[in-house]
């Protein structure tokens, strides 16, 4: 599926075929989702990233038009940000009854349901989005997916740098080395542990990418298993090249978001380790008296587009500092601690080397970003002064239609335990290791 006549970046991703160590901006879907007349208030609200200030302007908006489907669909946007699915299938629908071909609302619908894994609900939606794959890999899972069995798993890492590592089980073989990585979606694996695991596709994608073909599978898995904790019917991707080989063997594997938000998730760096819980409001409650205990505030989380975590923290430079929507990345690989996007290094003042280029890729593109150490990168009450990020002044601002002038990743946490509670969509960040 192209969006606006750009390669799309999910399909790699999904197949796990190639990790992006820089996290580039991705465009809308479509067109269809700049502002309409009477709607500037609350697009403002949205791109600053006021978003509740933002839900009830797009409310009032629909009120004295309730034809209004820029309004009805961001209104539904707004709510899909925070995991409020009641209201974001309310207004997504009404979105779809003024205009059932619109790619963006049929787009958040389907994403709505997969994240409340309703997989059957989403198919006809991702059908209608333009993206096949999708569509036929979701109404292939029968039964209930994602079924937890355990309720805790400590599961240390094997390794930290390059990459993070930790071991699982599929389909109760031996242990594999499984790297996560939260700017991609779903579990995925290679082709020769899918080969191993008995899997056979149920939705194929071919994908010309870097002057060659990978074909991205998708099927379902029985059983994956993570220390105590077992997930069973669970979708899963790999890819292989056109002779069925292995794309990328850094790993036997890739866990992605999709897996991270059906358990509450502690990435506790300083620990080394990953420790994962079933999603309760019990656990929820333990998981905010442990954050206030170790001094840790309740940071907003909100999940963007299938896969992409972001947060409210801040970047600085000796013109300035910016407080606002960040992007916020675990696991992966590079050694930056943050990504700064279009012009907010010059903005800011933010010491940046222009004569050393580095030609990476973001979201499977080729980029180019460059050294730079702004004053200080803060997340709540982690911070990390004169420490080395990049920037990338090439990329948007506003890639899903609100400002995030910056990305957080890997290296930035390792003094810290981060917990993502998206029972009440919640990111607590504390230091040393979690209790």
């Amino acid at each position: 599926m192209a969006n606006d006549g750009e390669w799309d970046r999910r399909s790699v991703l999904r197949g796990a075929a190639v990790l992006a160590g820089a996290a580039a901006t991705a465009p809308l879907l479509s067109g269809a989702a700049t502002a309409v007349a009477g709607s500037g208030d609350a697009d403002a609200l949205f791109k600053a990233g006021k978003f509740e200030q933002a839900g009830r302007a797009y409310e009032e908006i629909l009120k004295t038009d309730p034809a209004n489907l820029h309004a009805a669909r961001r209104r539904g946007h707004v709510a899909l940000l925070a995991n409020q699915f009641p209201d974001a299938e309310k207004y997504l629908k009404m979105a779809l009854n003024l205009a059932p071909d619109d790619k963006d609302a049929n787009y958040f619908l389907a994403d709505c349901y997969i994240r409340q894994d309703k997989l059957s609900l989403s198919a006809p939606h991702w059908q209608a989005s333009g993206d096949e794959a999708y569509a036929k890999w979701f109404a292939a899972v029968s039964g209930e997916a994602y079924q937890i069995h355990g309720d805790i798993a400590r599961v240390p890492f094997q390794q930290m740098d390059p990459i993070p590592l930790v071991e699982a089980s599929v389909n109760g073989g031996p242990p594999k080395r499984f790297m996560f990585y939260t700017g991609a979606p779903n579990l995925g694996m290679r082709a020769s542990v899918a080969k191993e695991a008995g899997l056979s596709p149920v939705a194929s994608q071919k994908i010309e990418y870097e002057n060659s073909v990978v074909w991205a599978h998708y099927g379902v898995l029985d059983s994956f298993k993570l220390g105590g904790i077992e997930l069973r019917n669970v979708p899963v991707g790999w890819s292989s090249t056109e002779s069925g080989a292995d794309v990328d063997t850094d790993s036997d594997g890739l866990i992605g978001t999709w897996v991270f938000y059906h358990l509450l998730t502690t990435f506790d760096y300083a620990g080394r380790q990953l420790i994962l819980r079933r999603r309760t409001p019990e656990t929820a409650r333990q998981a905010r008296a442990a954050a206030t205990r170790a001094g840790a505030e309740a940071l907003p989380l909100w999940l963007v587009r299938e896969q992409y975590l972001h947060s409210r923290g801040s970047i600085t430079g000796v013109a300035g500092s910016g407080t606002g929507v960040v992007g916020v990345n675990f696991g992966g690989r590079g050694e930056m601690a943050a990504v700064v996007f279009g012009d907010t290094a010059k903005r800011l003042g933010i010491r940046s080397d222009y004569d050393r280029p580095i030609g990476t890729f973001a979201h499977s593109h080729p980029a180019v970003t460059y050294p730079c150490y702004p004053k200080e990168i803060r997340l709540g009450k982690a911070a990390a002064k004169e420490i080395y990020c990049e920037t990338h002044p090439e990329a948007k601002l506003a890639p899903f239609g609100f400002d995030v002038s910056a990305a957080f990743f890997h290296c930035f946490y390792k003094p810290y335990n981060v917990t993502l509670d998206f029972t009440d969509m919640n990111l607590y960040i504390a230091r040393g290791k979690a209790t």
